[in-house]
């Protein structure tokens, strides 16, 4: 009787330490093993990210949103050079600027340059990035040339292609060779201006858009290829159905760089051909360095908020319809 009163006894105490999770010893353990996290009331890291971005939150604060909303309130202002007052004048500066023909004129230079340096440098990267993918000493050594613009500044760049482009400059010369007496004003004729200023922001830019599609070529798995071709896929049918698609990404962020980069065009266009010939090639900023160096400040501000809009109405929608591309491929 005794014997039996113990064995229930230890059944009884068994029970209770299963329902007490505190006795259990695998609870203990993964108690051990996993501390609790740390909270609102713990004394983790959590509570102190703030100071980390301070610094860079003040930078923007400072060097970006203040000059942007104090821009903003200018656009609509009369300020100027020749006066010391500042009043608001609604949107008189545009309606000037557009009958001076400087709005209209410098918005169709500054989307016409952008469109242009955005379809050469994809179209020019691209085509190298297929040739230079694979990786070897070779192609390590152009992949390391096509760079090397990308390290000269743009002010630099504008004038070692405005002493190309001369009508005494190398480009002719080489051209004589084979057209004797041939000489052309590339930068003088407003046919030819811009589009040349843009393929000097496409030459300076290349170099990076070509490892950008470099890196999105090697990222797509070597298998797809291998089926492909065992299927019979040609070379151009294996990249339109194949790596076209999966190059979306790449594409996104080359198509918006390009792009938007150019449309803040404002160094190469100075340093070649400062606006011209005539107003061929004075794109927005530009046009608002133009205002400002005459003293019109206000008008100088309406057209950098002009920039700055043309930059949200096409990035905005583009950076959708292209992220979209990339979960359809």
């Amino acid at each position: 009787m005794t014997r039996r009163t113990a064995t229930l006894d230890d059944a009884t105490d068994g029970n209770r330490g299963a329902a007490n999770p505190t006795t259990s010893p695998l609870r203990s353990e993964a108690h051990a093993t996993h501390p609790p996290r740390a909270g609102k009331g713990g004394t983790g890291l959590d509570r102190r990210w703030w100071p980390f971005m301070l610094p860079a939150f003040v930078l923007v604060v400072a060097f970006f949103i203040i000059p942007f909303a104090l821009n903003v309130r200018f656009a609509f202002t009369d300020w100027s050079g020749y006066s010391d007052l500042i009043s608001f004048n609604g949107l008189k500066n545009y309606k000037n600027l557009a009958d001076q023909d400087v709005l209209w004129n410098a918005i169709e230079a500054t989307l016409v340059y952008a469109v242009t340096a955005m379809i050469v440098q994809n179209v020019f990267s691209l085509s190298a990035a297929l040739v230079l993918q694979k990786t070897n000493r070779v192609n390590g050594f152009f992949r390391s040339f096509f760079f090397i613009p990308v390290l000269i500044a743009p002010v630099a760049a504008g004038y070692i292609w405005s002493a190309i482009l001369a009508p005494a400059g190398p480009l002719n010369s080489v051209i004589s060779l084979f057209s004797p007496g041939f000489s052309y004003a590339w930068l003088g004729h407003s046919t030819s201006a811009l589009v040349s200023v843009a393929f000097i922001d496409a030459w300076k830019w290349s170099g990076l858009i070509t490892l950008v599609y470099i890196a999105g070529l090697n990222n797509i798995p070597h298998s797809l290829t291998e089926a492909a071709l065992i299927d019979g896929a040609n070379a151009w049918q294996r990249f339109w159905k194949i790596r076209f698609p999966l190059l979306a990404p790449a594409f996104t962020f080359t198509v918006v760089v390009t792009l938007l980069g150019a449309i803040s065009a404002f160094d190469i266009v100075m340093a070649t051909t400062r606006g011209g010939p005539g107003t061929a090639t004075t794109v927005l900023n530009v046009a608002m360095f133009n205002q400002y160096a005459s003293g019109f400040f206000g008008s100088a501000s309406s057209l950098s908020l002009v920039v700055t809009l043309l930059v949200l109405l096409i990035g905005v929608p583009l950076i959708a319809f292209l992220r979209r591309r990339e979960i359809e491929a």
